[in-house]
């Protein structure tokens, strides 16, 4: 099981990886927030909304969004929008890090646009509120998902046929796949060099 000061020890240390941004780069960032407690590390998920024309309609995630100009930084971006998205001000968290950049694939077709994570740990459980961009905030257990005890899979359309993808399924039968378990990888990947995801992608 990772304790805190593991995690926050190896986040201190990562150097992560960065993409060159074009003159057209769209930017966005996430909140990765932990909990700690006794039993084990919690992690927040969101579940979005469905939404028509989103390509992230539906899907677990992390709270964040878009840049927006005000924003002075990427970090700056994941507390803002956590806060419109779930009432959580994170301004008095403790800040961990980044994580490695990603680049936006959705449905598979790649998109001139980087998301980067942030990791926040909270020492206190957070009363959230919700807009109507988010459907559920579910907190699951950090070591099962590490472990890859919660590894599984799930057929979902793309491009018209039936496609099977590697993700995480919560206790709840969420499963978290795409983007946001590509950045999971990225993550207990920073934690131990020598993690291995079940999948080889």
């Amino acid at each position: 099981m990772y304790c805190l000061n593991y995690i926050r020890t190896r986040l201190a240390e990562h150097r992560p990886q960065r993409y060159e941004l074009g003159e057209h780069t769209r930017q966005a960032a996430v909140a990765v927030i932990l909990r700690a407690r006794p039993e084990d590390i919690g992690i927040l998920f969101i579940k979005r909304a469905d939404k028509r024309g989103d390509p992230w309609s539906g899907h677990m995630a992390f709270p964040g969004g878009h840049r927006e100009p005000g924003d002075a930084d990427a970090r700056a971006a994941a507390e803002r929008e956590t806060l419109e998205e779930i009432g959580l001000d994170l301004t008095g968290a403790e800040y961990l890090g980044p994580l490695d950049q990603q680049r936006a694939m959705p449905r598979g077709r790649s998109l001139d646009m980087v998301i980067e994570p942030h990791v926040f740990s909270l020492d206190h459980d957070p009363a959230l509120t919700p807009n109507f961009e988010v459907q559920e905030v579910v907190w699951t257990p950090l070591t099962p998902l590490a472990r890859n005890l919660r590894h599984d899979t799930e057929t979902r359309p793309m491009a018209g046929r039936p496609t099977t993808f590697n993700g995480y399924r919560l206790e709840r039968g969420h499963f978290v796949w795409g983007l946001t378990y590509r950045m999971l990888k990225s993550f207990f990947t920073a934690l131990d060099p020598d993690w291995q995801p079940v999948d080889q992608d």
